[in-house]
Protein backbone atom coordinates (compact mmCIF):
# COMPACT_ATOMS: atom_id res chain seq x y z
CA UNK A 1 0.00 0.00 0.00
CA UNK A 2 1.16 3.03 -1.08
CA UNK A 3 0.79 5.84 1.90
CA UNK A 4 -1.23 8.79 0.57
CA UNK A 5 -1.73 12.31 3.08
CA UNK A 6 -2.69 15.66 2.12
CA UNK A 7 -3.35 18.98 3.57
CA UNK A 8 -6.89 20.15 3.19
CA UNK A 9 -7.69 23.80 4.46
CA UNK A 10 -9.97 26.46 3.83
CA UNK A 11 -8.83 29.53 1.94
CA UNK A 12 -10.58 32.14 4.58
CA UNK A 13 -7.59 33.55 5.60
CA UNK A 14 -3.88 33.19 6.11
CA UNK A 15 -2.55 29.87 7.16
CA UNK A 16 -2.17 30.22 10.41
CA UNK A 17 0.75 28.12 11.98
CA UNK A 18 -1.22 25.19 13.46
CA UNK A 19 -2.12 24.35 9.98
CA UNK A 20 1.76 24.82 8.80
CA UNK A 21 2.36 21.79 11.60
CA UNK A 22 -0.31 19.74 10.31
CA UNK A 23 0.77 20.02 6.49
CA UNK A 24 4.29 19.07 7.55
CA UNK A 25 2.99 16.03 9.97
CA UNK A 26 1.15 15.00 6.63
CA UNK A 27 4.50 15.92 4.44
CA UNK A 28 7.32 14.14 7.21
CA UNK A 29 4.88 11.00 7.46
CA UNK A 30 3.93 10.61 3.64
CA UNK A 31 7.93 11.20 2.65
CA UNK A 32 8.77 9.01 6.04
CA UNK A 33 6.45 5.94 4.24
CA UNK A 34 7.78 6.42 0.51
CA UNK A 35 4.24 7.62 0.10
CA UNK A 36 2.72 10.90 -1.44
CA UNK A 37 1.58 14.18 -0.26
CA UNK A 38 -1.19 16.22 -1.43
CA UNK A 39 -2.84 19.22 -1.21
CA UNK A 40 -6.80 19.87 -1.47
CA UNK A 41 -8.09 23.38 -0.85
CA UNK A 42 -11.32 23.22 0.47
CA UNK A 43 -12.86 26.25 -0.91
CA UNK A 44 -16.96 25.57 -1.19
CA UNK A 45 -17.83 28.19 1.49
CA UNK A 46 -17.61 30.96 -1.01
CA UNK A 47 -18.83 33.66 0.92
CA UNK A 48 -15.48 33.46 3.24
CA UNK A 49 -13.63 31.67 0.40
CA UNK A 50 -10.50 33.97 -1.24
CA UNK A 51 -8.69 33.57 -4.13
CA UNK A 52 -5.89 35.90 -2.23
CA UNK A 53 -6.18 33.33 0.80
CA UNK A 54 -5.61 29.94 -1.85
CA UNK A 55 -2.49 32.17 -2.99
CA UNK A 56 -1.43 32.33 0.34
CA UNK A 57 -1.76 29.35 1.40
CA UNK A 58 0.43 27.59 -1.74
CA UNK A 59 3.22 30.89 -1.60
CA UNK A 60 3.33 29.00 2.26
CA UNK A 61 4.31 25.56 1.44
CA UNK A 62 6.17 26.68 -0.84
CA UNK A 63 8.22 28.87 1.12
CA UNK A 64 8.40 26.00 3.20
CA UNK A 65 9.27 23.41 0.83
CA UNK A 66 6.19 21.07 1.45
CA UNK A 67 6.27 19.53 -2.28
CA UNK A 68 2.96 18.30 -3.27
CA UNK A 69 3.17 14.86 -5.52
CA UNK A 70 0.12 16.11 -7.66
CA UNK A 71 -1.99 18.69 -8.99
CA UNK A 72 -3.88 20.87 -6.19
CA UNK A 73 -7.87 19.89 -6.16
CA UNK A 74 -10.08 22.35 -5.55
CA UNK A 75 -12.81 21.00 -3.89
CA UNK A 76 -15.31 23.58 -5.35
CA UNK A 77 -14.72 21.92 -8.65
CA UNK A 78 -16.48 18.15 -7.36
CA UNK A 79 -19.74 19.43 -6.62
CA UNK A 80 -21.31 17.57 -8.56
CA UNK A 81 -19.82 14.78 -7.88
CA UNK A 82 -20.51 15.15 -3.93
CA UNK A 83 -24.11 15.43 -4.80
CA UNK A 84 -23.87 12.32 -6.98
CA UNK A 85 -22.90 10.41 -3.75
CA UNK A 86 -25.90 12.13 -2.20
CA UNK A 87 -28.12 10.51 -4.58
CA UNK A 88 -26.64 7.07 -4.57
CA UNK A 89 -27.22 6.83 -1.20
CA UNK A 90 -30.69 8.27 -1.02
CA UNK A 91 -31.95 5.55 -4.07
CA UNK A 92 -29.66 3.12 -1.88
CA UNK A 93 -31.76 3.35 1.07
CA UNK A 94 -29.10 4.97 2.88
CA UNK A 95 -30.49 8.38 3.01
CA UNK A 96 -33.58 10.18 3.14
CA UNK A 97 -35.51 12.78 1.93
CA UNK A 98 -36.31 15.64 4.49
CA UNK A 99 -39.17 18.51 5.02
CA UNK A 100 -38.31 20.02 7.89
CA UNK A 101 -38.12 23.61 7.20
CA UNK A 102 -35.18 25.93 8.92
CA UNK A 103 -38.08 27.47 10.87
CA UNK A 104 -39.22 24.75 12.50
CA UNK A 105 -35.72 22.91 13.55
CA UNK A 106 -34.56 26.96 14.70
CA UNK A 107 -37.65 26.97 16.71
CA UNK A 108 -36.44 23.40 18.11
CA UNK A 109 -32.71 24.18 19.08
CA UNK A 110 -34.25 27.34 20.54
CA UNK A 111 -36.47 25.18 22.94
CA UNK A 112 -33.47 23.06 24.03
CA UNK A 113 -31.18 25.76 24.74
CA UNK A 114 -34.22 27.08 26.74
CA UNK A 115 -34.41 23.68 28.40
CA UNK A 116 -30.46 23.35 28.78
CA UNK A 117 -29.84 20.19 26.59
CA UNK A 118 -28.37 18.77 23.92
CA UNK A 119 -30.70 19.53 20.74
CA UNK A 120 -30.56 16.71 17.64
CA UNK A 121 -32.70 15.89 15.02
CA UNK A 122 -35.09 13.06 15.81
CA UNK A 123 -35.16 11.67 12.56
CA UNK A 124 -39.11 12.15 11.94
CA UNK A 125 -38.51 11.84 7.96
CA UNK A 126 -36.60 9.07 8.44
CA UNK A 127 -38.86 6.31 7.69
CA UNK A 128 -42.03 8.33 6.67
CA UNK A 129 -43.85 8.12 3.38
CA UNK A 130 -42.67 10.52 0.89
CA UNK A 131 -46.43 10.80 0.09
CA UNK A 132 -47.09 12.82 3.41
CA UNK A 133 -43.94 15.49 1.89
CA UNK A 134 -45.97 19.18 2.62
CA UNK A 135 -46.54 21.36 -0.74
CA UNK A 136 -44.05 23.77 -1.53
CA UNK A 137 -40.67 22.55 0.41
CA UNK A 138 -37.77 21.46 -1.39
CA UNK A 139 -36.09 18.41 1.16
CA UNK A 140 -32.40 18.05 1.96
CA UNK A 141 -31.31 14.78 1.89
CA UNK A 142 -30.19 13.46 5.60
CA UNK A 143 -27.59 9.90 5.92
CA UNK A 144 -29.50 7.62 7.85
CA UNK A 145 -26.99 6.92 10.70
CA UNK A 146 -26.44 3.97 12.77
CA UNK A 147 -28.57 4.15 15.77
CA UNK A 148 -26.94 0.95 18.28
CA UNK A 149 -24.06 0.45 19.44
CA UNK A 150 -21.16 2.14 19.04
CA UNK A 151 -18.53 3.76 16.71
CA UNK A 152 -15.15 3.16 17.81
CA UNK A 153 -12.29 4.77 16.25
CA UNK A 154 -8.61 3.39 16.56
CA UNK A 155 -7.05 6.52 16.35
CA UNK A 156 -2.65 7.02 16.04
CA UNK A 157 -2.26 9.64 18.02
CA UNK A 158 -5.38 9.61 20.20
CA UNK A 159 -5.60 6.00 20.98
CA UNK A 160 -9.14 4.33 20.84
CA UNK A 161 -11.93 6.95 20.85
CA UNK A 162 -15.52 5.62 21.23
CA UNK A 163 -18.94 7.15 20.84
CA UNK A 164 -22.23 6.37 21.02
CA UNK A 165 -24.07 6.16 18.06
CA UNK A 166 -27.11 7.44 19.52
CA UNK A 167 -25.13 10.96 19.81
CA UNK A 168 -24.81 11.01 15.98
CA UNK A 169 -27.99 12.10 14.46
CA UNK A 170 -28.84 12.18 11.13
CA UNK A 171 -26.71 14.86 9.83
CA UNK A 172 -27.90 16.51 6.43
CA UNK A 173 -25.79 15.45 3.10
CA UNK A 174 -26.95 17.39 0.19
CA UNK A 175 -28.83 20.99 1.17
CA UNK A 176 -31.68 21.59 0.01
CA UNK A 177 -30.36 24.10 -3.01
CA UNK A 178 -28.55 20.78 -4.25
CA UNK A 179 -25.07 21.85 -2.81
CA UNK A 180 -23.22 19.21 -0.31
CA UNK A 181 -22.43 19.36 3.18
CA UNK A 182 -18.66 19.42 4.52
CA UNK A 183 -18.65 16.37 6.46
CA UNK A 184 -19.69 14.76 3.41
CA UNK A 185 -17.64 16.35 0.80
CA UNK A 186 -14.42 15.57 2.92
CA UNK A 187 -15.71 12.04 2.71
CA UNK A 188 -16.03 11.78 -0.93
CA UNK A 189 -12.95 13.62 -1.88
CA UNK A 190 -10.58 11.55 0.41
CA UNK A 191 -12.23 8.34 -1.42
CA UNK A 192 -11.66 9.52 -4.56
CA UNK A 193 -7.93 10.57 -3.86
CA UNK A 194 -7.10 7.40 -2.29
CA UNK A 195 -6.23 9.08 1.07
CA UNK A 196 -5.03 6.35 3.27
CA UNK A 197 -4.09 8.30 6.24
CA UNK A 198 -6.07 11.54 7.28
CA UNK A 199 -3.53 13.75 9.71
CA UNK A 200 -5.00 16.89 11.30
CA UNK A 201 -5.76 18.87 14.04
CA UNK A 202 -7.93 17.06 17.13
CA UNK A 203 -10.59 20.02 16.99
CA UNK A 204 -11.60 17.65 13.99
CA UNK A 205 -12.62 14.45 15.98
CA UNK A 206 -16.22 15.29 16.21
CA UNK A 207 -16.66 15.70 12.73
CA UNK A 208 -14.57 11.83 11.91
CA UNK A 209 -17.20 10.31 13.90
CA UNK A 210 -19.75 11.53 11.56
CA UNK A 211 -17.80 11.29 8.21
CA UNK A 212 -17.27 7.71 9.36
CA UNK A 213 -20.91 7.47 9.12
CA UNK A 214 -20.60 8.24 5.04
CA UNK A 215 -17.70 5.83 4.62
CA UNK A 216 -19.73 2.79 6.54
CA UNK A 217 -23.19 3.51 4.14
CA UNK A 218 -21.07 3.99 0.86
CA UNK A 219 -19.11 0.34 1.91
CA UNK A 220 -15.39 2.38 1.18
CA UNK A 221 -12.73 1.44 3.33
CA UNK A 222 -11.64 3.83 6.43
CA UNK A 223 -8.38 6.00 6.15
CA UNK A 224 -6.08 5.65 9.29
CA UNK A 225 -7.17 8.73 11.46
CA UNK A 226 -4.28 10.71 13.10
CA UNK A 227 -6.22 13.82 15.29
CA UNK A 228 -2.98 15.79 16.62
CA UNK A 229 -3.29 18.22 19.44
CA UNK A 230 -3.91 22.09 18.63
CA UNK A 231 -0.72 25.00 19.69
CA UNK A 232 -1.40 26.85 22.55
CA UNK A 233 0.15 30.32 23.67
CA UNK A 234 3.14 30.01 26.34
CA UNK A 235 0.12 30.95 28.69
CA UNK A 236 -1.69 28.12 27.90
CA UNK A 237 -4.53 29.65 25.93
CA UNK A 238 -5.66 29.49 22.37
CA UNK A 239 -2.78 31.34 20.10
CA UNK A 240 -3.70 34.57 18.87
CA UNK A 241 -1.48 37.78 17.72
CA UNK A 242 -0.86 38.91 21.75
CA UNK A 243 1.38 35.46 21.91
CA UNK A 244 3.25 37.16 18.08
CA UNK A 245 3.00 35.77 14.60
CA UNK A 246 0.36 33.62 14.05
CA UNK A 247 0.56 33.06 10.07
CA UNK A 248 3.30 31.65 7.74
CA UNK A 249 4.40 34.02 6.03
CA UNK A 250 4.39 36.63 8.77
CA UNK A 251 7.25 34.57 10.12
CA UNK A 252 8.80 34.91 6.75
CA UNK A 253 8.48 38.37 6.93
CA UNK A 254 9.95 38.55 10.40
CA UNK A 255 13.13 37.09 9.26
CA UNK A 256 12.40 33.39 9.92
CA UNK A 257 13.94 30.88 8.26
CA UNK A 258 11.58 27.99 6.64
CA UNK A 259 14.49 24.89 7.77
CA UNK A 260 14.31 26.39 11.25
CA UNK A 261 10.76 27.16 11.57
CA UNK A 262 9.86 23.20 10.30
CA UNK A 263 12.70 22.14 12.99
CA UNK A 264 10.67 24.01 15.45
CA UNK A 265 7.19 22.96 14.30
CA UNK A 266 8.23 19.53 13.82
CA UNK A 267 9.34 19.38 17.76
CA UNK A 268 6.08 20.49 19.12
CA UNK A 269 4.19 17.70 20.14
CA UNK A 270 7.08 15.15 18.57
CA UNK A 271 10.46 14.64 20.32
CA UNK A 272 13.56 11.84 19.65
CA UNK A 273 15.21 12.04 22.78
CA UNK A 274 17.57 15.08 23.10
CA UNK A 275 17.39 15.69 19.93
CA UNK A 276 16.71 19.54 18.96
CA UNK A 277 18.53 20.51 15.32
CA UNK A 278 16.75 17.92 12.76
CA UNK A 279 17.42 18.71 9.33
CA UNK A 280 15.12 17.80 6.77
CA UNK A 281 16.49 14.70 5.68
CA UNK A 282 16.78 13.28 9.12
CA UNK A 283 13.12 14.46 10.35
CA UNK A 284 11.79 12.33 7.19
CA UNK A 285 14.07 8.99 8.24
CA UNK A 286 12.62 9.72 12.06
CA UNK A 287 9.37 11.31 11.78
CA UNK A 288 6.21 8.65 12.55
CA UNK A 289 2.72 10.15 13.69
CA UNK A 290 2.67 7.33 16.15
CA UNK A 291 5.35 9.14 18.24
CA UNK A 292 3.28 12.63 18.52
CA UNK A 293 2.05 13.75 21.71
CA UNK A 294 -1.74 13.88 22.84
CA UNK A 295 -1.39 16.98 24.97
CA UNK A 296 -1.69 20.62 23.10
CA UNK A 297 1.83 22.20 22.54
CA UNK A 298 3.26 25.86 23.59
CA UNK A 299 4.57 27.74 21.31
CA UNK A 300 7.99 29.41 22.57
CA UNK A 301 8.92 32.18 20.02
CA UNK A 302 12.15 32.98 22.20
CA UNK A 303 13.55 29.83 21.80
CA UNK A 304 12.33 30.10 17.86
CA UNK A 305 14.42 32.56 17.45
CA UNK A 306 17.23 30.98 19.08
CA UNK A 307 17.01 28.00 17.17
CA UNK A 308 16.57 30.23 13.83
CA UNK A 309 19.94 32.11 15.01
CA UNK A 310 21.32 28.60 14.72
CA UNK A 311 20.23 28.01 11.41
CA UNK A 312 21.10 31.56 10.20
CA UNK A 313 24.87 30.53 11.37
CA UNK A 314 24.95 27.19 9.44
CA UNK A 315 23.25 28.52 6.56
CA UNK A 316 25.05 29.13 3.27
CA UNK A 317 26.48 32.46 2.99
CA UNK A 318 25.26 33.39 -1.13
CA UNK A 319 21.85 32.46 0.05
CA UNK A 320 22.09 35.09 3.07
CA UNK A 321 23.14 37.24 0.80
CA UNK A 322 20.57 37.07 -2.07
CA UNK A 323 17.88 37.29 1.28
CA UNK A 324 19.70 40.13 2.70
CA UNK A 325 19.61 42.26 -0.25
CA UNK A 326 16.35 41.69 -1.34
CA UNK A 327 15.16 42.78 2.27
CA UNK A 328 17.78 45.94 2.03
CA UNK A 329 16.14 46.91 -1.33
CA UNK A 330 12.82 48.12 0.14
CA UNK A 331 14.62 50.17 3.11
CA UNK A 332 14.80 54.13 2.18
CA UNK A 333 18.03 55.90 1.22
CA UNK A 334 20.05 53.15 0.43
CA UNK A 335 21.75 52.45 -2.51
CA UNK A 336 21.66 48.37 -3.37
CA UNK A 337 23.62 47.61 -6.45
CA UNK A 338 26.28 45.36 -7.38
CA UNK A 339 29.23 47.09 -5.24
CA UNK A 340 26.49 46.15 -2.31
CA UNK A 341 26.16 42.57 -3.02
CA UNK A 342 30.31 42.14 -2.94
CA UNK A 343 30.22 44.08 0.40
CA UNK A 344 27.42 42.06 1.65
CA UNK A 345 28.74 39.01 0.73
CA UNK A 346 32.49 39.48 1.89
CA UNK A 347 31.15 40.35 5.60
CA UNK A 348 28.24 37.69 5.76
CA UNK A 349 30.37 35.41 7.76
CA UNK A 350 30.76 37.55 10.65
CA UNK A 351 27.52 39.53 10.40
CA UNK A 352 25.38 36.18 10.52
CA UNK A 353 27.43 35.22 13.48
CA UNK A 354 25.17 37.89 15.74
CA UNK A 355 21.87 37.35 14.21
CA UNK A 356 19.26 35.74 14.78
CA UNK A 357 16.47 36.59 12.44
CA UNK A 358 16.95 37.93 8.67
CA UNK A 359 15.71 41.10 9.52
CA UNK A 360 18.28 41.52 12.38
CA UNK A 361 21.03 40.53 9.64
CA UNK A 362 20.13 42.74 7.12
CA UNK A 363 19.57 45.57 9.64
CA UNK A 364 23.44 44.63 10.48
CA UNK A 365 24.62 45.09 6.95
CA UNK A 366 22.44 48.35 6.01
CA UNK A 367 25.42 50.44 6.67
CA UNK A 368 27.47 48.20 3.71
CA UNK A 369 24.30 50.62 1.48
CA UNK A 370 24.10 53.58 2.62
CA UNK A 371 25.96 56.85 1.05
CA UNK A 372 27.97 59.73 2.83
CA UNK A 373 27.40 61.28 4.52
CA UNK A 374 26.00 58.61 7.11
CA UNK A 375 23.23 58.70 9.54
CA UNK A 376 24.85 58.78 12.92
CA UNK A 377 23.05 56.92 16.18
CA UNK A 378 23.63 58.47 19.46
CA UNK A 379 25.96 56.91 20.44
CA UNK A 380 27.93 56.79 17.63
CA UNK A 381 27.63 61.04 17.14
CA UNK A 382 29.26 60.98 20.41
CA UNK A 383 32.18 59.15 19.73
CA UNK A 384 33.30 61.29 16.95
CA UNK A 385 34.60 64.10 19.41
CA UNK A 386 36.98 66.78 17.83
CA UNK A 387 39.84 64.72 19.43
CA UNK A 388 38.54 61.89 17.66
CA UNK A 389 37.79 63.47 14.17
CA UNK A 390 42.14 64.68 14.14
CA UNK A 391 42.78 61.31 15.07
CA UNK A 392 40.59 59.52 12.26
CA UNK A 393 42.84 62.32 9.46
CA UNK A 394 46.07 60.06 10.75
CA UNK A 395 44.63 56.47 10.63
CA UNK A 396 42.98 57.32 7.52
CA UNK A 397 46.92 57.93 6.20
CA UNK A 398 47.79 54.99 8.15
CA UNK A 399 45.54 52.54 6.20
CA UNK A 400 45.60 54.34 2.53
CA UNK A 401 49.06 52.78 2.80
CA UNK A 402 47.91 49.22 3.47
CA UNK A 403 47.12 46.44 0.71
CA UNK A 404 43.66 46.73 2.27
CA UNK A 405 43.61 42.98 3.19
CA UNK A 406 42.18 41.87 6.22
CA UNK A 407 45.71 41.20 7.72
CA UNK A 408 47.02 44.35 6.32
CA UNK A 409 44.57 46.41 7.83
CA UNK A 410 44.87 44.85 11.36
CA UNK A 411 48.59 45.17 11.38
CA UNK A 412 48.78 49.03 10.00
CA UNK A 413 45.26 49.45 13.39
CA UNK A 414 47.90 47.83 15.90
CA UNK A 415 50.99 49.73 14.74
CA UNK A 416 49.16 52.66 14.97
CA UNK A 417 47.48 52.57 18.06
CA UNK A 418 51.29 51.16 19.39
CA UNK A 419 53.00 54.35 17.62
CA UNK A 420 50.31 56.45 19.49
CA UNK A 421 50.39 54.87 23.09
CA UNK A 422 46.06 54.32 22.42
CA UNK A 423 44.78 50.51 23.16
CA UNK A 424 43.05 49.10 20.05
CA UNK A 425 39.74 49.80 21.04
CA UNK A 426 40.27 53.71 21.34
CA UNK A 427 40.86 53.55 17.77
CA UNK A 428 38.57 51.44 16.75
CA UNK A 429 35.56 52.96 18.48
CA UNK A 430 35.60 55.91 16.51
CA UNK A 431 36.16 54.26 13.28
CA UNK A 432 33.70 51.96 13.76
CA UNK A 433 31.43 54.98 14.25
CA UNK A 434 32.96 56.70 11.26
CA UNK A 435 32.22 53.33 8.52
CA UNK A 436 29.61 52.42 10.16
CA UNK A 437 27.02 55.51 11.87
CA UNK A 438 26.46 52.99 14.79
CA UNK A 439 28.87 51.32 17.72
CA UNK A 440 28.58 47.98 16.69
CA UNK A 441 29.58 45.90 13.79
CA UNK A 442 31.69 43.02 13.13
CA UNK A 443 35.63 43.05 13.22
CA UNK A 444 36.48 46.27 12.66
CA UNK A 445 39.12 44.85 10.00
CA UNK A 446 36.90 42.66 8.08
CA UNK A 447 34.24 45.55 8.13
CA UNK A 448 37.23 47.97 6.03
CA UNK A 449 38.35 45.47 3.76
CA UNK A 450 34.55 44.49 3.07
CA UNK A 451 33.76 48.23 2.40
CA UNK A 452 36.85 48.32 0.20
CA UNK A 453 39.57 51.39 0.05
CA UNK A 454 37.66 53.89 -1.78
CA UNK A 455 34.60 53.57 -0.15
CA UNK A 456 36.21 53.08 3.61
CA UNK A 457 38.68 56.28 2.81
CA UNK A 458 35.31 58.33 1.89
CA UNK A 459 33.46 57.29 5.15
CA UNK A 460 36.46 58.09 7.75
CA UNK A 461 36.90 61.14 5.73
CA UNK A 462 33.79 62.59 5.65
CA UNK A 463 33.38 61.56 9.93
CA UNK A 464 36.70 63.73 10.31
CA UNK A 465 35.86 67.06 9.49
Amino acid sequence: MTVRTRFAPSPTGPLHIGGVRTALFNYLYSRHCGGVFLLRIEDTDRERSTDEATKGIIDSLDWLDLHRDEPTVFQSRRLDRHAEIARQLLAEGKAYNCYCTPAELAAERAKATEEKRVWRYDGRWRDRDPSEAPAGITPVIRLKSDRDGETVLEDLVQGTVRVANAELDDMIILRSDGSPMYNHSVVVDDHDMAITHVIRGDDHLTNTFRQIQVYRAMGWELPRFAHIPLIHGEDGKKLSKRHGAQFALEFKEQGFLPDALCNYLMRLGWSHGDLEIVGREEAIRLFDIIDVNRGAARMDYNKLTNLNGVYLRQADDDRLTHEVLAKLAHQPNLSVGAHTAVRVRSLMPALKERAKTLVDLANSAAFLARVVPLPMEPKAAAALTAEARLMLREVGTALAATDFSVAGIDAALRDFAEHNGLKLGQVAQPLRAALTGSTVSPGIDATLAALGRDEALARIVAASV
